[in-house]
């Protein structure tokens, strides 16, 4: 049996060891390729075949946010599954209107972090029981959940920028497009979050536990 190239992404080394040989131990699964950084991912993508990543949220050098954005952009469909410390609730359904194609929880046990990356290998998407939970509430309660998971994936990406304290400049430089663009989607978030400054944006974020 040929064995499923996995590739891990996450800054934290005890975690990918943890991941690799839960994963490892796997007939058909084998992790071939290890990152600390989202540059160190992207540049393996490009090298090779891959079957699945497993990307983390919290990159030191880029947010999985904008890398899983890179993905889809440049590289094509490779299955990307999230794995992060941050709930459901917080970043789940944007994600996956962004194109990730499952969302799990780095505490979630052994069963579900192979079901999940099985079925995600299956071409499907991955949802645990409180995504799905969420995402059903979105289609029977449209505006029920928190305001930013109404927010476009451009939005909900200049939302973290913007609250982590990057300028509109710095943001324009970063996504390639320009400031008057990055002035536009911060009206538009102040708007829809009912907000008035970014200090209030970055409250609203630390808050809804998107940034920490």
């Amino acid at each position: 049996m040929e064995r499923k190239r996995i590739l891990l992404a996450d800054d934290h080394q005890i975690v990918r060891a943890g991941l690799k040989q839960l994963i490892d131990a796997e007939p058909d699964l084998h992790v071939a390729g290890e990152a600390a950084t989202s540059a160190e991912a992207l540049a393996l993508l490009r090298e090779g075949h891959w079957d699945l990543v497993l990307l983390d949220i919290s990159l030191p050098d880029r947010t999985g946010v904008d890398t899983l954005r890179l993905i889809r952009n440049h590289l094509g469909e490779i299955p990307v599954l999230i794995v992060s410390a941050f709930p459901e609730e917080q970043y789940a359904i944007n994600l996956l209107r962004a194109g990730a194609n499952g969302y799990l929880k780095k505490d979630a046990d052994v069963d579900e972090i192979l079901r999940a990356i099985r079925v995600v290998l299956q071409g499907r998407r991955y949802l645990s029981p409180t995504a799905a939970d969420l995402v059903a509430s979105r289609l029977d309660q449209p505006g029920a959940g928190p305001a930013h998971q109404d927010l476009s994936e451009r939005e909900f990406q200049v939302l973290c920028k913007l609250a982590s304290g990057m300028s509109v400049t710095q943001i324009a430089d970063e996504l390639f497009i320009s400031v008057k663009t990055v002035s536009t989607y911060r009206s538009r978030l102040l708007e829809k979050l009912q907000l008035g400054s970014n200090a209030e944006l970055t409250y609203y974020a630390v808050k809804n536990g998107l940034i920490q």
